[in-house]
């Protein structure tokens, strides 16, 4: 399997397939979902919820973290995840930004 070169892509580029890639996964979409479902932070109920097991919800919680979509606060022995609210509204901006771009540029193929 080759490389996905990066490097010859835009940082926005690179940047709108990185969230695309969070969004790629049903499980990750159950899990943005849920906690906003929930409307606060959620512990432990997302296994109850989704039904996946809890390695498969821990790893999916990862990458959301990872790619900035969820922030987690440790309460006891566990973590509770929630939306972070800045990281969400600059993510929207880049897809609405991104989506737009066709009515923004109208010379093209009919």
């Amino acid at each position: 399997m080759g490389l996905t070169k990066s490097e010859i892509f835009t940082d926005q580029q690179n940047e709108i397939a990185s969230l695309a890639k969070a969004f790629a996964h049903p499980a990750r979409v159950a899990i943005l979902q849920q906690i906003f479902k929930a409307k606060t932070c959620i512990c432990g109920d997302l296994v109850d919820e989704i039904g996946l097991a809890q390695a498969t919800i821990s790893q999916h919680l990862r990458e959301l973290k990872k790619i900035g979509l969820i922030k987690g606060s440790i309460e006891g022995t566990s973590v509770c995840y929630c939306i972070d609210e800045e990281n969400w509204a600059k993510t929207n901006n880049i897809f609405v930004q991104f989506l737009d771009y066709k009515s923004q540029n109208t010379d093209c193929c009919q």
